[in-house]
């Protein structure tokens, strides 16, 4: 039965080969084509003589089929971040949930890996098909213990510098010489990590409450990402160990002072670097590629004058030339780079140097780009003549997919929407998202502080510039699946809500706020009881009004998870009992009107002259009395008015009349 199967599978085959041979012959008629029985071979066309090559079958990588069927589907904006959909239940439904939720596995994973590689011995069995590496235990201890050239590089390849630089020592004090190529390794090691051991991977970064509220407020930080600047603690110190061990080379190559100049600009040494560099000269040796990259970018940093760095940077090129050391792609970014501090230089500057480059056929990255705009448009400076250089930008990325080359990718994506929110460019602003979708950029656009920022921009723009029913579609969009705004954010939604007159989404807006987490911010809730306050709507909507400010009311009485967050004050309780009585419940802003003693808030009188209004409506004579005892307990001058006013308006009784009277007399008395 299978052999009968497997004959006629064959023969099917064989038939609808001899098929498609025939209809290729008639398409080209010129070529002749052979079915190949190798498996991986590709079929060849370089000339009309030579055979086509059909192979059998073909050879997939690993990922070929995860990869076609994620290209089927789209990003599910219901759907929570990847990283937390293996456990449902800790879906973060707040910006500090997933900043904790974050934190948390990032701890666990640093524990395990703690562990693993503390205790190697009892992880040794690999269950993994394939084999994975970075799933088994790292070597943390040196296996070599004696003193020689291999234990040096051992120690080089576990990048601990102390122990490499005391073995070192050693060799040197017992006579035993070590490689050139050994030593340069060795001053690679001391110049990266700045003559101290790496921080361990597996240590979490302490943060305290005020680093861990910086997402909720990015704009007062003016949207700025972490640079690699502000971590580098370090500074190059005289006479280190990289500068003693490089003195005691005696022929140091082009690697050697590659190195030690590397060292120097990365922890700020710029001017020993240069003096470094001209040592290198009078060696009669040529730099590298990498040495005058380093140097460009500390150009800026040895001169006043943008002229001045201007003529430093070009110097150094020309040296390139005359070495004949070619530039790549981070000399493009270095120059830009280093453009960014010249002022109108770099302004006249910026776009001949890209031009030379792709003389060169270096093809500028998303970093390149990004020091083009920073040249041109400065954080809070006016854009007299230049709101043009962005879409020219944008006309050159569009469309393209790019892919890491420099660390500074990752900043374009930030900076083109920042100007964008600044220029209030839509345009282009959606030009930058619809850039974001093609291929993989989305990988550019950096960690979750830097996507935080971005979102928020776009976000706030859309707010600004679209229609409340384009924003509402956008933050169903983005909101909470990729993005948790912050309360500046919210705000600014309410306010698009109110430049719409679309105020009757308030409450709905308002359990977003719940449960983003902003239900305890109180000039947020203030602004929102405003909105609410301010206008009278239909009754429905006046109803919904009513039950989101109770409900307010019950965060402020018990704030956030137990905590007393929010204090009231005389514009929040006035807003308060408005809408309670625009939506006629006057029994609920009665309770309210009595929080104004509780809290020591005195009421408007125009609150009062209001829920005197109301009261009328209901005929409830004891209420108005109280009322005008509440306003003569705060010594408010329109007492005498709410007197008359119920006097005039309300059946009174005798005993009700000389009431009124003896609170009259007592309030012209204290007058």
């Amino acid at each position: 039965m299978a052999s009968s199967c497997s004959q006629a599978l064959r023969h099917h085959v064989c038939k609808s080969s001899r098929i498609l041979r025939v209809h290729l012959q008639k398409a080209w008629p010129n070529r002749s084509f052979v079915l190949n029985p190798a498996a991986d071979q590709q079929p060849a066309v370089s000339s009309p003589e030579e055979e086509i090559v059909i192979p059998k079958k073909k050879t997939w990588s690993k990922e070929a089929v995860l990869q076609a069927l994620a290209s089927t589907v789209n990003r599910d904006p219901t759907a929570s971040d990847y990283r937390f959909q293996d456990d449902p239940y800790l879906t973060p439904k707040t910006s500090s949930e997933f900043k904790l939720f974050s934190l948390s596995q990032e701890s666990g994973r640093n524990a395990a890996k703690y562990f693993i590689s503390t205790y190697p011995k009892y992880f040794q069995k690999d269950y993994a098909q394939p084999h994975i590496p970075c799933l088994m235990p790292e070597t943390l201890e040196a296996q070599i213990e004696e003193v020689s050239e291999a234990a040096l590089i051992e120690r080089i390849q576990m990048r601990k510098v102390k122990a490499a630089v005391d073995l070192y020592d050693q060799l040197q004090q017992a006579g035993t010489p070590v490689s050139l190529d050994v030593t340069n390794q060795l001053l690679d090691l001391i110049c990266f990590y700045g003559d101290c051991d790496p921080a361990q991977e597996n240590v979490p970064e302490q943060r305290n409450e005020e680093t861990e509220d910086v997402q909720d407020e990015p704009q007062t930080k003016k949207g700025r990402a972490s640079k690699a600047s502000d971590k580098l603690k370090a500074a190059w110190k005289e006479n280190n160990n990289a500068e003693r061990i490089f003195a005691l080379l005696s022929e140091p190559n082009t690697h050697s002072y590659s190195a030690l100049i590397r060292g120097m600009v990365k922890y700020g040494a710029y001017s020993k670097a240069f003096s470094t560099y001209t040592d290198l000269l009078n060696n009669q040796l040529k730099a590298d590629v990498s040495t005058f990259n380093a140097l460009i970018t500390a150009a800026p940093e040895v001169k006043e004058k943008y002229n001045e760095k201007w003529e430093l940077i070009v110097d150094l090129l020309k040296q390139m030339a005359e070495q004949k050391v070619k530039p790549n792609l981070l000399t493009l970014n270095a120059v830009l780079k280093a453009l960014r501090r010249c002022g109108t230089v770099g302004k006249s500057q910026a776009f001949p140097v890209i031009s030379e480059m792709r003389a060169l056929s270096i093809d500028p990255s998303l970093a390149s780009y990004n020091h083009l705009l920073s040249i041109f448009y400065k954080p809070g400076a006016p854009f007299q003549g230049q709101t043009d250089i962005l879409q020219e930008v944008m006309n050159e990325v569009s469309g393209k997919s790019f892919t890491p080359q420099d660390p500074d990718d990752a900043q374009f994506f930030i900076t083109a929407v920042r100007i964008c929110l600044d220029t209030k460019d839509i345009e282009q602003a959606y030009r930058v998202h619809e850039l974001l979708g093609v291929g993989e950029n989305w990988r550019l656009l950096g960690n979750d502080f830097q996507q935080n920022i971005y979102h928020a921009r776009f976000f706030s723009l859309l707010c600004m510039m679209e229609n409340i029913d384009v924003v509402l579609k956008w933050y169903r969009d983005l909101v909470p699946s990729v993005y948790y705004p912050s309360s500046n954010v919210m705000r600014d939604l309410l306010q698009a809500l109110d430049t719409d007159n679309r105020l009757d989404l308030i409450p709905q807006i308002w359990k977003d706020l719940k449960q983003l987490g902003h239900g305890n911010r109180q000039t947020l809730v203030e602004e929102l009881l405003t909105l609410m306050a301010r206008e009278k709507q239909n009754q429905e909507v006046q109803e919904t009004f009513a039950e989101c400010a109770l409900d307010i009311k019950k965060m402020y009485d018990t704030g956030d998870r137990g905590k007393v967050m929010m204090s009231w004050t005389a514009g929040s309780l006035s807003d308060l009992v408005s809408v309670l009585l625009a939506a006629q419940r006057r029994q609920d802003a009665w309770e309210i009107l009595k929080l104004f003693k509780t809290h020591n808030r005195v009421p408007s009188e125009e609150l009062l002259d209001k829920f005197l209004t109301c009261i009328k409506e209901s005929g409830d004579v004891n209420q108005a009395l109280e009322l005008v005892q509440i306003s003569a307990g705060f010594c408010l001058p329109g007492t005498p008015k709410l007197i008359q006013r119920v006097q005039q308006e309300f059946l009174l009784s005798e005993q009700q009349k000389s009431m009124l009277s003896d609170l009259e007399i007592q309030t012209f008395n204290s007058d």
